[in-house]
């Protein structure tokens, strides 16, 4: 049974290593421009990958300012409800007043409920987020294996 190897003391050389024509220089030259495509490509993917991640950054920290700004409002909202409320309690508690301080009431709930939403959905997802490039440092782990091979 043969293995397409031949054995010389310790050194296994394949048959088609024997019989290539190119040069030490050669497979070098090849060697180094394989690894400068290589770290092109890296970087390239590296720079997408922070792109994108860059993206949901942003977007995310916008719905986080955002929440934060119609939550503020609701909170105004409320206070605007308070004060309205303590109002009717002591000038003019016999009097049908009582919508001044139920509508603002009910706006600040409304509106603080949206604003509290946003942020939680836009706080969740930050907490979730790593801005680690997962693919770029795959894809190196592969090339290391594979020049670890190509230099063998």
């Amino acid at each position: 049974m043969s293995t397409g190897y031949q054995t010389n003391g310790t050194n296994r050389v394949a048959d088609s290593d024997i019989n290539d024509p190119r040069s030490l220089s050669d497979l070098i030259k090849e060697l180094r421009d394989e690894s400068v495509a290589l770290v092109r490509e890296e970087v390239a993917l590296a720079k997408t990958e922070m792109s994108e991640k860059a993206n949901v950054v942003g977007r995310n920290s916008a719905l986080l300012i955002v929440g934060g700004a119609v939550a503020h409002l609701g909170l105004i909202f409320l206070l605007l409800a308070v004060s309205y409320g303590l109002y009717v309690a002591i000038g003019l508690a016999g009097l049908p007043v009582h919508a001044l301080w139920i509508a603002p009431l009910i706006v600040g709930l409304v509106v603080g409920g949206i604003g509290l939403a946003m942020f939680a959905k836009a706080k969740e997802t930050l907490a979730n987020f790593s801005p680690v490039p997962e693919r770029t440092k795959q894809s190196l782990k592969e090339d290391k294996q594979w020049l670890q091979a190509k230099t063998k």
